[in-house]
């Protein structure tokens, strides 16, 4: 089913911000010409918050950068891509890994060294994909194999040879990574890591019987081989995530019933309990009883929100689901809508206002991607 005319337009604008505002200002003033690579963040005034330059900001940049072109973009897209790619590919260690540090391991929150070797990959087919062969995969094959030493049960740990606490996130990011490197090139190792993260997904993660209730949820933490922890009390749900999950089932194989299946009813969770809908939000956690612990929002959230309802959207024909995603890009509007054209807020509060900080670099990947599927949808013949 195609787009609605008020999702075709909200794309138009999101598109046009993207392209006159976001793409200029990260690339001619985030870009350090001096010490290399992407400044994390910009004041919303267009300036530089100075801070450490983090190795999953280098690797998203250039993947945001390799899609430019594609988008329309009259850029230097390739020089801004490769601005990101060598600033990453000077970060790998001795291990073979890459570290923005050369010992950091990172915090086990899910969002440590896995999380960043996922985003090295995501970077690499990217930028092949846009800019043609120059070793990428020979690169990539062999972080592949560096990560082997992270198995867990069908999924992967947080460090080598890290059984406890296992995170579904940095697994998400592996699996988007393999399914770019899939469609990048024939080589079977990446259709067969893509592979076994979806079964992850769909056999170990993606449902949980809660309350007496069988929802379909992604917990964001679990115990050695997949189990959810002990206490339905302790069980942390991002409705964020339930979305960008979503999304990857649906695009891994959407004539595959049972990722269909999973990810309508991931969808369908994230509707019922995971959005305000007085704000118009996604918020940000929920609790083994659905009932929110964290009624905050995050643009990242919202973005994720956008494009996997928009994709099932398109797939069922369902109209609540072009309502939903409507109301998602009018969520990521407000964020947008600061002074300088191009930036944005990260964090709503749970009443309604906004956190002022410095804009985070990490979120252009996320909005890149809502944007993306959105002009996909919006482009679709009616």
């Amino acid at each position: 089913m195609s787009a609605p005319a008020g999702v075709r337009a909200a794309a138009a604008r999101l598109k046009a911000w993207l392209l006159e505002g976001a793409l200029p200002i990260w690339w001619e003033r985030a870009a350090d010409m001096a010490g290399g690579g992407y400044h994390d963040r910009l004041n919303l005034d267009g300036t530089v918050a100075e801070g450490p330059k983090r190795l999953r900001v280098q690797a998203r940049q250039a993947y945001v950068y390799a899609q430019a072109k594609a988008l329309g973009w009259t850029g230097p897209a390739k020089l801004a891509s490769r601005q990101g790619i060598n600033a990453l590919l000077e970060r790998r260690c001795a291990d073979g890994l890459y570290r923005t540090a050369p010992d950091w391991i990172g915090p086990l929150d899910g969002m440590g060294l896995l999380y960043d070797q996922a985003f090295v990959l995501l970077a690499l087919a990217a930028e092949r994909a846009a800019f043609g062969d120059w070793g990428q995969e020979e690169v990539a094959l062999r972080l592949v194999r560096r990560i082997e030493a992270f198995a867990q049960g069908g999924g992967y740990g947080e460090a080598p040879g890290c059984a406890e606490p296992l995170f579904a996130n940095p697994n998400m990011h592996l699996f988007e990574s393999a399914q770019a490197w899939r469609a990048a090139s024939p080589n079977p190792a990446w259709r067969d890591l893509a592979a076994g993260l979806a079964r992850l997904a769909q056999q170990r993660l993606g449902v949980q019987q809660l309350q007496n209730h069988w929802r379909h949820a992604v917990l964001e933490q679990y115990r050695p081989g997949w189990r959810a922890p002990a206490s339905a009390g302790d069980w942390v749900i991002w409705p964020g995530h339930l979305y960008e999950w979503a999304f990857l089932l649906l695009q891994d194989d959407p004539q595959d019933d049972d990722a269909r299946y999973t990810a309508l009813n991931l969808i369908d969770t994230a509707e019922r309990a995971g959005v305000d809908r007085e704000r118009g939000v996604a918020m940000f956690a929920l609790d083994g009883d659905f009932a929110s612990t964290d009624r905050g929002a995050r643009l990242w959230a919202q973005t994720e929100r956008a494009r996997a309802c928009a994709r099932a959207a398109a797939l069922t024909g369902d109209a609540e689901l072009w309502a939903a995603t409507l109301q998602a890009c009018g969520a990521i509007e407000a964020f947008l809508d600061v002074p300088t054209r191009g930036l944005w807020r990260d964090w709503m509060a749970p009443g309604g206002g906004f956190r002022e900080e410095p804009a985070p670099a990490s979120t252009l990947y996320h909005l890149v991607g809502a944007i993306m599927e959105l002009d996909r949808q919006a482009s679709a013949p009616t």
